[in-house]
Parts: structure tokens; sequence; C-alpha cells
């Protein structure tokens, strides 16, 4: 079935502020064999297949503000390439070298433009008390939020309580936390061929990022940490409004008289307040979008991705966000970005 949108507006390239809430970075290949101790630099992570490189501001800043300039993109959240695979690994020491040795390279990437770069840093979950420590060193060192894993251990699920010294001082310090896709242990760690190939990329990646959303949700982290800030990063939107919609159906019939915790408020409405999502090239998602996620919804290109929507971002976003009124198109093209990262509002490009 092909899905026509029809809307008004999509002739032509829109001119408003825009900001990607979720751009990328390109580590160089020899990042940790180069910056992790030197006792551990023997087991520094490889990379087999290298990520696209045709890009140069993936790893240089300087060039990277010159693409930004031809996608006509003011300012960018970035976000790990390499770096998400560190999740995977399961030595905690190893884990933790790996991340602050990214987590440094990419404070001094972000330092080049600070009022245009803004760097999400990694955190390891594995010992609380070490990430607390790291999500503060990053936050004193200018990054704007942390990046943890999307998809937990088993044994260590975001139903438990051991994350709340966490999820306190990400609230306490204002740094929002991102589940990313392709993060963590799961369905990502073995390669499915053939038709299981499909079945991963869709099925088995929403159903991740779903069931973290509902054990932060229903395990009530939310509502101890009214603060707190999470951010669904590249899972899309289309599944968003009617997965809210029906946990808030059925805990709705059955919250009196079903044991076991139960969130304060209706799932959907944490959005906006507590929930965000960033979308780059949703156009089922993006149709109804007005009705449920103007104030929660963010924009994103996903530079430098081969999938990425540069440098054409101007023409996607007016097929897909022409149709929206205006108020709701800055907010999801520039102002929600603001909002949740504290950051000015710039002049546009």
């Amino acid at each position: 079935m092909t899905t026509t949108i029809a809307s008004a507006g999509t002739e032509g390239a829109v001119d408003e502020l825009l900001i990607s809430a979720d751009s990328h970075v390109m580590e160089p290949g020899d990042l940790w064999a180069t910056r992790l101790p030197k006792g551990l630099r023997d087991q520094a992570p490889t990379f087999e297949g290298v990520s696209d490189q045709s890009k140069p501001g993936g790893w240089d800043p300087s060039e990277r503000l010159k693409e930004m300039a031809v996608d006509g993109v003011s300012l960018e959240v970035l976000y790990a390439t390499r770096g998400m695979t560190l999740f995977r690994i399961e030595d905690v020491p190893l884990q933790e070298a790996c991340v602050r040795a990214f987590n440094d390279w990419l404070i001094e990437y972000c330092a080049v433009s600070p009022d245009r770069l803004f760097g999400i840093g990694l955190i390891s979950l594995y010992d609380v008390d070490h990430a607390v420590a790291e999500l503060e060193r990053c936050r004193n060192a200018g990054l704007r939020g942390a990046m943890v894993w999307q998809n937990p251990p088993e044994d260590l699920p975001f139903s438990s309580d051991r994350y709340d010294r966490f999820w306190a001082a990400a609230q306490d310090l204002r740094m929002p936390v991102s589940l990313h896709i392709l993060t963590g242990h799961g369905y990502m760690q073995r390669r499915r061929g053939g038709t299981e190939h499909y079945r991963a990329s869709v099925n088995l990646k929403i159903g991740e990022v779903m069931n973290s959303l509902f054990d932060i949700i229903f395990y009530q982290a939310l509502d101890r940490f009214p603060n707190l800030r999470i951010v669904l990063v590249e899972n899309e939107i289309g599944w968003i409004p009617f997965t809210l919609q029906q946990w808030g159906y059925y805990l709705g019939r059955h919250r009196h008289h079903e044991p076991g915790p139960a969130p304060d408020k209706m799932p959907e409405e944490y959005l906006a307040d507590q929930i965000y999502a960033t979308f780059f090239n949703d156009a089922i998602g993006t149709r109804y979008l007005s009705s449920w996620g103007g104030d929660a919804c963010m924009w994103s290109n996903d530079y430098p991705h081969a999938n990425s929507t540069w440098p054409n971002s101007r023409k996607v976003i007016a097929e897909h966000l022409g149709h929206l009124d205006a108020e709701t198109r800055t907010k999801v093209l520039s102002t929600n970005v603001c909002r949740l990262y504290d950051i000015p509002v710039p002049e546009a490009l």
C-alpha cells in the first residue's frame, strides 16, 4: 500500500528555523585505541564495516558547520555513531572507560561551536554511582543530555528502582535522558538475514523501545521524579499515539482491581511534560501530529548517516509537515528542542 499525503505548502522549501534534535558525529575509528587507559587499549572496540565516511563534518566540527549551512540547519543535538555499540560491552570497567573516552572527544568537538553544537554524552549504567559521577562531569563540561541503553540487560530492567539515584541526578542536573535506537542488549546483537531481517528492523526494534517506555511509565519513575525528561530517539513516532491510547484504555479499565504499580496519570499525559520523541522521515507519524504530539515531537535530519534527509531536509519537511499550522510546525522544527535543552532560540540561517 502506498500512502500519499496531500497537504498545503508542499511546493518548495519552508523558511523556518531548523534545529535537528538527532544528528550524529562520526567518531574516528582509532578513538578508543588512542584514548583508553593504556592497560585497556588492547581491548579497544573494533568496528566491522565502516559507517558512512562521505561527510567530513562527522569528525571535523568546522566542516560540520559548513554542511549544516547547506541543509539550512542552525543548531544540532549530537549523538554517537560507533559509540552506540558500546552499550553491548559486558565488561563493566571497559564499558565505563570507553564511554568516558567518547565523552571527552565529544566535549572537544562541541567546544568548537558551543552555541550551535550540543552534545549528548554516553552513560554506562552498570554501576549507578559511577553513572551519576559521569553524568555530573558531562554536565559540568557543557554536554546537554545523556544517552543510556534503550534495551537494558534482562536482569537490570527499567522497572527496577536501582536506577532511582540516576533518575534523580538527571532530574536535578536538568539532563534529559535519551533512549536511542540500536543501543543495549537486544535484537541488534544477533544478525538476522533474509526475511527475518525485516521482522527485526520493525517488530523487534519498536518492541524494545515500547517495553522500556512501559517500564518507565508504569513502574512510576516519572511519578517519583516529576522533572525527569525522557527522549525517544530515532524510533520514529507513528506508534506512539496508538500505544499510549491502548495503555490508557486498559489502565482505565483495570487499574482498580489489578495488583502492582500503575502510573499516577494516564500515559498520554506524560507527553511534552516528561516524554519527548524525535523523527526524521515518518509520513504516517506526522500526518496527525498536531492532534497529539505538537509539544512533544522534534524533527531531526539524522546527519551524516546514509538515510539522512541532508541536504534535502527542507524539501522533506515541506512534504511531511507542510499541512501543519505554523505554530505547531515551529514547535516541532525548533522551539521544542530549545525548551527541552534550555537553549536560547537563535535566528534562522
